[in-house]
């Protein structure tokens, strides 16, 4: 449950009072780089300095795995009851959920995300997620092999070892729990690496599930840059698995260290250039545009699920931007720390030059914008609606990542699904339609890990998430799929006449 919004005035007053974390968390305890360098990290919003964070090198990375490896080998964690392990997790969850405005405000301040998100959606679907995959290690049964009468085959499951946690920057701490939930419920030790841009609340979070009992050595962060942290971490000879969130390009460069190294496993999340194909036979209009805006412009675009692709009916589309138009005066845009906005700053410089360069694009390609295409004080970019995008254009193909929705016309359904395929993204799709037979044909032929009907999500923490293509490797993030990636099957073969 989310905690209750406090005002403007209140959110200020405790961002002014929080210590915020500085250093690396390894083996249960902050500690220095062991350079003794740092880097800034700064509130997009305002350009102001938070804080000098420890800025790790593969120095750290080996000395955080080597923890994690003698946490994991003693059975510290790895080898304690499932039940143990729950009650531990559980009490990490109530925690948080002590510290959820205290998150929410953290999350803001380092990544510009607007506080209303932070404290209605990242914290309580955290600790939701947590206590979610709390509840279900003592839940996974294994299995026995019908082998007959003269053997015992047994299929268990177990912890697959150390894991190397590579976190975005657009869901710090959603993402975060989206691993740690099944990977500490599995019983593996975990090396996180939060984005650069956004480690405050890994490193809280870390200390946080200490003070609950999860041992020392099995919850590590180490912040620092891909270089410097990730690219060592990827390489590792005694990282057993990496699960990776973030762009495609970097998604490859980790088969690249798996291959180079140990093999070990690689999970990809990597990135989306979802389409929302609208129907013309659709009713109610109004809401179809609730649920467009709503995904093309939540946290300001910076969503690999984001809806970026509007491919409408061309008979419905002057209908259907009118009534975005409509829901788009919801959305607020300025101060993050203010829960009356639904739009915060880009989360840096570079990322909003970036998506600048998308606007630019557009205006060189000629295309109308139905709505928005500025910039505004800071990094701030408005929501912005780009009308008559072709597939040729980098408007269509290119992920922007940020506040822009393009829309392109359609007159057949399998032009419509044509359409949509026409990416080397599959990540999520939308589908809006009254016609059953419509829904059904275009959510089994549009190519994607996710697919919504009338509605723009992601499923819940019950639901696998992840993508096809160019999209995702390995696996899944959520559900008891999850899990899979976090453990290695056994068999264990018994010679009833030996």
């Amino acid at each position: 449950m989310a905690a209750e919004l406090l005002t403007a005035a209140q959110y200020t007053a405790l961002a002014g009072s929080i210590a915020l974390p500085t250093q690396a968390f390894v083996d249960g305890a902050f500690r220095p780089a062991l350079s003794g360098k740092t880097f800034e990290t700064t509130n997009p919003a305002t350009g102001d300095v938070l804080a000098q964070i420890a800025a790790c090198g593969p120095e750290d990375v080996d000395l955080a795995v080597a923890h994690a490896r003698a946490a994991f080998e003693d059975g510290r964690w790895s080898r304690m009851a499932p039940a143990a392990r729950k009650h531990t997790l559980l009490r990490f969850a109530d925690l948080l959920e002590q510290h959820a405005h205290e998150l929410a405000v953290m999350e803001s301040l380092d990544s510009g995300k607007p506080i209303r998100e932070c404290q209605n959606t990242d914290v309580p679907e955290t600790i939701h997620t947590i206590r979610w995959h709390a509840e279900l290690i003592d839940k996974i049964y294994d299995h026995t092999a019908p082998v007959g009468s003269n053997a015992l085959a047994l299929v268990v499951r177990e912890p697959i070892g150390v894991v190397g946690l590579v976190l975005p920057w657009n869901f710090p701490l959603l993402m975060l729990a989206w691993k740690i939930g099944p990977s500490l419920a599995a019983g593996c030790s975990i090396v996180v690496k939060p984005a650069k841009e956004t480690t405050l609340t890994a490193l809280r979070v870390a200390e946080l599930a200490h003070q609950a009992g999860v041992p020392a050595g099995v919850f590590n962060v180490l912040p620092g840059g891909g270089r410097e942290v990730g690219e060592p971490l990827g390489r590792h000879r005694d990282v057993t698995m990496v699960s990776f969130t973030g762009s495609t390009d970097t998604g490859r460069l980790f088969l690249h260290y798996a291959a180079e190294s140990n093999l070990k496993r690689v999970v990809l999340e990597c990135g989306g250039k979802n389409p929302a194909v609208v129907l013309k036979d659709v009713a109610d209009l109004d809401t179809v545009a609730r649920h467009l805006v709503n995904g093309a412009f939540w946290n300001m675009g910076e969503n690999c699920s984001a809806s970026s692709r509007l491919i409408v009916h061309a008979d419905i589309k002057a209908q259907l931007l009118e009534r975005i138009g409509v829901h788009l005066r919801e959305w607020k845009m300025g101060n993050p720390l203010d829960p009356d906005n639904r739009l915060g700053a880009m989360v840096s410089k570079a990322h909003f030059e970036k998506v600048r360069s998308y606007l630019e694009q557009a205006a060189a390609e000629k295309l109308k914008l139905a709505f928005g295409g500025e910039t505004e004080q800071g990094i701030y970019v408005q929501p912005t609606v780009v009308d008559g995008v072709g597939q040729a254009s980098r408007l269509f193909q290119e992920e922007i990542f940020g506040p822009v929705l393009s829309v392109t016309t359609f007159t057949t359904i399998d032009e419509a699904i044509s359409l949509a395929n026409d990416s080397v993204y599959g990540l999520a799709a939308s589908v809006y339609t009254d016609d059953l037979r419509n829904a059904i044909k275009l959510s089994r032929e549009i190519r994607a890990g996710v697919v919504t009907v009338n509605c723009f999500g992601e499923g819940d923490v019950s639901t696998p998430f992840g993508g096809y293509k160019e999209s995702g490797f390995g696996g899944r993030d959520k559900s008891q799929w999850a899990h899979d990636q976090y453990t290695e099957i056994k068999t264990i073969w018994i010679d009833a006449q030996a």
